[in-house]
């Protein structure tokens, strides 16, 4: 049992930031106006990273700044804790707030009309603005995370743990989202990592 001792924190803490993000995407669809309900979404980052939680897409840039041991497992059970606090919540979810499942509906129906490309390309812009937001909470300002949140939602970004969300409470699993949403969260990777090795290189001695 002790091997499996160091996948406690991200399982269970994976869970933890699922159910968060699941309230941050609960309130944008209960907000009249989008603008309110993007900004209240950041309560779930902020939750995250002030409770040390574990989300895969606040967690991957950080390979790109230095890759470690055992990180793949990690972000691999951080990963599943965080589908399976999505998608739980999204069920409980239909059965509490109905009056959202018409909206999930809809914005599933038109993600999975975008095709993989989109939802990869889109998950890419995503990725950047998640590991700014975390990067910028960790140098010790909750700032990133308060306009990095609010303009990936209004720019129509893809997040891949909300969207496993919204595909539980629009009721709709099956291949189709499931490849949308391992587009979404490959291209959530790829964003995070390029802006994090970006970075890194920017900070090189030799720079002026």
């Amino acid at each position: 049992m002790q091997k499996f001792e160091k996948f406690y924190s991200p399982f269970f803490g994976g869970i933890a930031s699922g159910l968060m993000v699941a309230i941050g995407g609960t309130v944008l669809l209960s907000c009249e106006n989008r603008v309110v309900g993007s900004v209240l979404f950041a309560v779930a980052l902020l939750a995250i990273c002030s409770m040390g939680l574990y989300l895969y897409t606040g967690r991957i840039g950080f390979v790109g700044e230095k890759y470690e041991k055992g990180m793949s497992a990690s972000l691999a059970v951080g990963l599943l804790g965080n589908f399976l606090g999505a998608v739980l919540t999204g069920i409980l979810m239909r059965i509490a707030k109905p009056d959202i499942i018409e909206k999930a509906e809809s914005a599933c129906e038109s993600r999975l009309e975008s095709g993989l490309l989109r939802g990869f390309l889109l998950g890419c812009f995503c990725g950047v603005l998640m590991y700014a937001a975390v990067k910028i909470y960790k140098i010790g300002s909750p700032l990133g995370v308060i306009y990095c949140i609010p303009v990936f939602i209004l720019s129509g970004f893809e997040h891949s743990v909300a969207d496993m969300f919204y595909f539980s409470l629009a009721g709709m699993p099956g291949p189709g989202s499931i490849m949308f949403v391992i587009a979404v969260i490959l291209g959530n990777t790829v964003g995070a990592v390029i802006l994090a090795l970006l970075w890194r290189l920017s900070q090189n001695k030799g720079n002026t």
